[in-house]
């Protein structure tokens, strides 16, 4: 696997964007450590350009007649290598290197079969959907990892896909809306996916013992009021403060039976973050965005720019240390083995690709300023070709997250 050639670009006109792109995909296909004709594409463009969709996929499909699979969607923001397009006309487009028994693409109108195999999938979802949260979960059950990445479409007019499998497109000229669609892969293809919560616990995790819907009631059998206020160091008595230390602050939830931390002391992936939306002060409780269920564990946490920069680098260097095992010395080596002339260990994975599909509430601002979040990525993982988009909400193992960035990285040795 070579690595995955990309463009991206900014321009009014979608035409002159497009070509832009084309330049950078043709350019880099020319070299030899890129792939030189690879058949499926991962397009993101911004909403500015959403009611040009069915346009801009004729035209690339037209300049790239060779590749014959592409899937996508649309957000309000982009994601690319060490950049970010926020509220503007843009487009990002990447040509991934993969034989084609080893991936599917699949949509609403043409599902992805119980018996195609796929190990992992990377899922795009209007928000609109109804029973969105059920249909990624059942999605996720039709892979045998059980674990997809991707994101909700974020857009401000059209919410639209794209899926064409095999030159043919699943649905009128292959741009559709509404329900999932995207790319299955098979066990072959290699891949690496971590979410970033950007949350820093405040608290001692306890269990949710008495929830009613929304609102929790006790945490460890005491009530939960009495716990946020004790945790937080705020009284009713002093509304305002009170009130100013509450808007910051969220819940992390994670299923009965699991802890929400991990050895980092970060949130750990299967983490929902929640807003703190309201109080009961006759009920002594405290009213959280999500349905809750007595046995769930919750950590109060804190989401600010060190926080957020900190657990981003977190994930990266995750990845990077599955990416490059350490070596051991040649020292090392001639003790622990019988063979005269040992042999160096197996050299680690390299990236061909990646993509990033992080919150809508997110982006540079949240970390610090413009481009930020993207330029931590590229600083941790390097100059890799990476695509993606921010969406209105993100989707990692078989859930919806919210205020997270998922980073999955195509491998290969």
């Amino acid at each position: 696997m070579k690595l995955f050639p990309y463009g991206h670009a900014t321009h009014p006109q979608w035409l002159m964007a497009a070509g832009l792109v084309l330049a950078q995909l043709r350019a880099q296909m020319s070299l030899p450590d890129h792939a030189s004709s690879p058949r499926l594409a991962l397009l993101y463009i911004t909403d500015h350009y959403a009611g040009q969709a069915q346009a801009i996929l004729d035209h690339l499909r037209q300049e790239l007649p060779a590749v014959t699979d592409w899937v996508g969607t649309v957000g309000v923001g982009l994601a690319v290598n060490n950049a970010e397009y926020f509220d503007e006309p843009a487009m990002a487009l990447m040509l991934c290197d993969l034989p084609p028994d080893q991936y599917r693409v699949f949509s609403g109108l043409a599902p992805l079969p119980a018996s195609a195999l796929a190990d992992v999938a990377l899922v795009h979802a209007d928000p609109s959907t109804p029973e969105l949260t059920e249909l990624i979960s059942e999605m996720a059950g039709r892979t045998q990892k059980g674990y997809l990445f991707g994101g909700l479409t974020s857009s401000r007019t059209r919410s639209v896909q794209f899926a064409v499998k095999d030159g043919q497109s699943l649905t009128d000229g292959g741009v559709l809306e509404g329900g999932l669609s995207g790319v299955a892969f098979a066990p072959g293809v290699g891949l690496l996916s971590r979410v970033t919560q950007g949350c820093q616990p405040v608290s001692l995790e306890r269990e949710i013992t008495e929830v009613d819907q929304q609102v929790v009631l006790k945490l460890n059998g005491v009530p939960a009021l009495d716990v946020l206020l004790t945790d937080l160091d705020i009284s009713l008595s002093d509304p305002q403060k009170a009130i100013a230390v509450v808007r910051t602050t969220m819940v992390g939830l994670s299923p009965a039976g699991q802890t929400s931390t991990g050895r980092t002391g970060h949130l750990g992936g299967d983490v929902r973050v929640r807003h703190i939306v309201g109080l009961d002060p006759r009920r002594l409780g405290v009213v959280v965005a999500d349905n809750l269920q007595p046995g769930m564990r919750l950590t109060l946490c804190r989401r600010d720019v060190q926080s957020a920069r900190a657990d981003l680098v977190r994930v990266c260097a995750e990845i990077r240390e599955e990416l490059e095992p350490e070596m051991l010395s040649i020292e090392a080596i001639n003790a622990l083995s019988d063979d005269p002339i040992p042999t160096l260990p197996q050299p680690g994975k390299r990236i061909a690709g990646a993509v990033y599909v992080s919150c809508t509430g997110r982006g540079g601002p949240h970390f610090g300023g413009p481009n930020a979040e993207m330029q931590i990525i590229r600083h941790a993982l390097g100059d890799v070709p990476l695509v993606g988009f921010f969406a209105a909400g993100e989707i990692a193992h078989n859930q919806l997250y919210g205020y997270t960035g998922v980073l999955t990285v195509f491998t290969t040795d």
